[in-house]
């Protein structure tokens, strides 16, 4: 008896693992069936409530359950932090940290970062011919050109750090104090605005300087027949919008002001028809003529002559024949 109760415990203890076994082969073959069967219940009741919704005025489809669980501003909250978040943990690149500053599409949201505008203008201290302005107490337009893609602006347009110098800010006031017979304090606050705003926008000074220049000559108070106004000669009802957050259009010639919102223009036209060229035709009000009337060659012609005076000359050049020659 004892010996046939012994092979019985026996045969109980192999066949256990077995039917353990069984039971997680078993198991393992049905997760496949029991996840589907859990998707199809969730869509099920997600149709279900979105019909609700559609059946009860509130104009929403099968798919419009979303916006009522997650609102506008919590998505907006997602997209604006989100991925700034994932780039805390990410090796970034040196182009990743320079585009870091502004967002990925020229229509949605900036990925604004505190360094970006005209805080980073500021804390880099930037060296300016009139310290004085980086001073003033005016709103930054970085909430707005920071939404434009530096990969969407033509490389011409980009800051060619020629006006980081002290001594190439005053070669440039120094001509056009000479060409247009400015007030020497004026022309250095113009000029040292022009590094500050282009900085806190993140386009070429220079460029601004050669607009301003063929613009208005440097005269803040010049206004077209056509309602443009200011150094960058800002068409002022067109752009009320902009001038809102300055206090409104009574202040659309003030240089400081004024500067800001045509910077901001051009680098959108730039990005917007695809070349430095084609965003001055449109900022002078061109884009759908054959000709923009000699002003892109003008801009151009003004930006070279700039840029001439920044750049040092080669010393010890030697030719011969108009030829260069090279030890």
């Amino acid at each position: 008896m004892i010996k046939c109760f012994s092979a019985n415990s026996s045969d109980l203890q192999l066949a256990q693992p077995a039917t353990a076994n069984a039971k997680e082969l078993l198991a393992h073959a049905l997760s496949p069936v029991y996840r589907v069967m859990i998707g199809i219940l969730i869509v099920t009741v997600f149709m279900i409530v979105g019909l609700w919704l559609s059946g009860n005025g509130t104009q929403a489809g099968s798919f419009g359950l979303a916006r009522i669980l997650v609102p506008d501003e919590a998505r907006h909250m997602v997209w604006q932090n989100g991925f700034g978040v994932l780039d805390l943990h990410q090796e970034e690149t040196p182009k990743a940290i320079a585009d870091k500053e502004i967002a990925n599409v020229i229509y949605g949201k900036a990925l604004v970062a505190p360094s970006s505008g005209l805080m980073l203008a500021k804390q880099q201290t930037v060296a300016l011919l009139m310290p004085s302005v980086a001073h003033a107490q005016v709103k930054p337009i970085s909430h707005l050109s920071d939404r434009i893609p530096t990969s969407k602006i033509d490389p011409q347009a980009l800051d060619s750090k020629l006006m980081v110098s002290i001594q190439n800010q005053r070669a440039v006031a120094d001509f056009f104090e000479k060409k247009y017979k400015l007030d020497r304090a004026k022309i250095e606050e113009y000029v040292s605005n022009t590094v500050l705003i282009a900085k806190e926008v993140n386009i070429d000074p220079v460029l601004l300087l050669a607009v301003i220049s063929v613009e208005s000559n440097f005269n803040p108070l010049t206004k077209s027949q056509a309602g443009a106004e200011g150094l960058m000669q800002v068409m002022t009802s067109i752009h009320k919008d902009k001038y809102a957050m300055y206090g409104g259009a009574t202040d659309a010639v003030k240089p400081e002001v004024n500067i800001r919102v045509g910077a901001y223009i051009l680098k959108y036209l730039i990005a917007t028809s695809g070349s430095l060229r084609n965003g001055l035709k449109y900022y002078v009000g061109a884009a759908n003529a054959d000709n923009d009337g000699g002003y892109t060659d003008k801009v151009m012609a003004e930006r070279n002559r700039l840029i001439g005076l920044c750049q040092p000359a080669t010393k010890n050049k030697l030719t011969l024949n108009g030829k260069d020659l090279r030890s």
